[in-house]
């Protein structure tokens, strides 16, 4: 008898067991990606406000020392591609330089 399952193709799994355990952990990533994009949005906006206090101020739109805290705190927890990280989430809140 087989273990395979009809959902096998979906996961990859070879087992019902494993496609069960495979789908629900794919539900969990899809709620966590959820919320991720909802933050990065948050952030996005608390950025604009900031950027906003900034130029009406006198100030520049960028702020490179705060910029260079937000890297190493990053390649920090994260290690080297947390700096992309970062790196990706700058540039979301601020536009390309």
């Amino acid at each position: 008898m087989s273990t395979q399952t009809s959902t096998a193709p979906d996961t990859g799994a070879r087992s019902s067991e494993a496609a069960g355990i495979i789908t629900d952990a794919r539900q969990r990533i899809d709620d966590l990606d959820g919320r991720i994009i909802g933050l990065v949005q948050e952030r996005m906006a608390v950025s604009a406000v900031i950027q906003h206090e900034r130029l009406t101020s006198g100030g520049r739109r960028v702020n490179l020392s705060r910029e260079m805290e937000i890297l190493d705190h990053y390649r920090g927890q994260l290690g080297k591609p947390g700096t992309a990280l970062a790196m990706t989430l700058l540039e979301l809140s601020r536009g390309q330089i």
